[in-house]
């Protein structure tokens, strides 16, 4: 299996944006479908993006539609999350996973994710 490391999160104003990144090890990164989730304090944990494999087709839940952007770098193992325009709903951890197509179910081990705060 791939091991996935979450980086980028921080502290950011209400407005600002931030590019997580996950980066994971192995040769086959390329072949999966990739996601990222978040789980906000007292919430269950949601989809907030996909990728699929090729980078051709990506999917957003509708409260970062048009905020963020996924995208992946495979010669580099790296998935990307591009968030402007950040709310103080984005606030949770977020995490990286490979995923399967449109269900988007996660199939590997969650990691540590990282934290993202914006203040008001």
């Amino acid at each position: 299996q791939v091991q996935l490391v979450e980086s980028g999160g921080g502290l950011v104003q209400a407005g600002g944006s931030l590019r997580l990144s996950c980066a994971g090890s192995g040769r086959t990164f390329s072949s999966y479908h990739m996601g990222w989730f978040r789980q906000a304090p007292g919430k269950e944990r949601e989809f907030v993006a996909g990728i699929r494999w090729n980078g051709g087709s990506t999917y957003y839940a509708d409260s970062v539609k048009g905020r963020f952007t996924i995208s992946r770098d495979n010669a580099k193992n790296t998935v990307y999350l591009q968030m402007n325009s950040l709310k103080r709903e984005d606030t949770a951890v977020y995490y990286c996973n490979a995923v399967l197509y449109e269900s988007w179910t996660p199939i590997l081990a969650w990691g540590q994710g990282t934290q993202v705060t914006v203040s008001s």
